[in-house]
């Protein structure tokens, strides 16, 4: 009797499983039918949460044998293969199977013309008073750099360390897009490290210090001040200080990089931030003396590499500013530049900034 029991469950238990299979085939038919591909109709039995979604699959078909993804992978990913050394594991991958995610634009803008033009460039006045910009630029630096010189001569740092851009140029994101991270391939860490290794090519002898600061946001300014400041007492000559941050512009459903071409390239533009303490407020004494070198990079950058730069944001702030007289912030970029764009604009900063310390030094020398 037990055994015929048995046998009963069994019979009944594959009954109700074909039936399972059944009920899902006939919902997935309508969707694998009216003219669909095979890939697409095949993809939609493997969706995980039981979904079929157009915009995903016509990105990446789950089904398609892996020779032809190689194919396929290796005809859309050129600027990848040029960077084969960058691991995307732990970040974000803009070729990955991304099915089941929202997905985002991305728009290219150059910002251009805005505010007051200082001969080739303009300054974003924001604190509503009159500045003679002009004769600032032509102030003479209070500072001077050695060309060569076995000490360090420039620091590079970051107050918010993890802040990063997109892994290759596209237009799209998706949901999973988190533009921080500690993977030096992706971050403005990685930026800095060109920066550094070009002005080196450049005789300016430079230190990068790659202290994360941002571990949690609240305080980083503070921290990484402390760092600078250990550094000036190390390395009594050092004259540039520069705080190589990243920008985030746009809409969270479409985000905007800022771009420009040089001998038919894309970079990304570059944001100089120098801010000003008329009221004593914020022990930034010298501020127009940090204001003269980053007008005279402004306007250098424009000469060499036109389109290079946004308007420059002046406004009541000092940031670290304040430590010393070359000490600035740059925004290299937004989040959704991709790593080549501002790279390539690391190389192109590094010659504004020696050509501006090198005229300077044949000027006072």
């Amino acid at each position: 009797m037990k055994i015929r029991i048995r046998k009963y469950c069994r019979v009944c238990c594959a009954v109700f499983m074909i039936g399972v299979a059944v009920f899902c085939l006939m919902q997935r038919l309508p969707e694998c039918i009216g003219g669909r591909d095979t890939a697409l109709a095949a993809a939609a039995f493997t969706l995980s949460d039981g979904k079929y979604r157009m915009e995903a699959l016509t990105e990446a078909p789950t089904d398609v044998t892996e020779a032809v993804r190689t194919e396929a992978t290796a005809a859309a990913r050129p600027s990848e293969q040029k960077n084969v050394s960058r691991d995307k594991s732990g970040y974000y991958d803009s070729y990955a199977d991304h099915s089941g995610e929202e997905r985002y634009a991305v728009s290219e803008k150059t910002v251009g013309a805005d505010g007051t033009a200082i001969e080739n460039a303009y300054v974003k006045n924001r604190t509503g008073l009159d500045f003679d910009f002009g004769s600032i630029l032509h102030t003479p630096l209070t500072f001077q750099t050695k060309q060569n010189a076995s000490e360090p001569q420039v620091l590079i740092y970051h107050t918010h360390t993890s802040e990063a851009y997109l892994d290759e140029d596209v237009d799209y994101f998706y949901e999973s897009f988190y533009s921080r991270t500690q993977n030096e391939d992706f971050s403005v860490v990685g930026v800095g490290n060109v920066l550094a290794k070009t002005l080196e090519e450049h005789g300016i002898c430079t230190i990068h210090d790659k202290t994360v600061h941002d571990s949690t946001y609240n305080g980083s300014y503070d921290r990484s001040a402390e760092t600078v400041c250990a550094y000036l007492a190390e390395h009594e000559d050092i004259r540039v200080v520069l705080d190589i941050h990243r920008d985030a512009l746009g809409t969270e459903d479409c985000k905007v990089k800022t771009v420009f071409e040089h001998d038919g390239e894309k970079a990304a533009q570059i944001m100089i931030l120098s801010g000003c303490d008329i009221y004593g407020e914020r022990g930034f004494d010298h501020w127009q003396n940090n204001l003269s070198f980053a007008l005279k990079l402004q306007t250098k950058a424009e000469s060499m590499y036109p389109g290079m730069t946004r308007p420059m944001s002046f406004d009541f702030f000092a940031y670290n500013e304040y430590i010393c007289d070359g000490s600035l912030l740059i925004e290299v970029g937004t989040d959704a530049n991709s790593v080549d764009e501002v790279q390539r604009t690391a190389v192109y900063l590094a010659g504004v900034i020696a050509a501006v310390l090198n005229e300077n030094e044949a000027t006072v020398g």
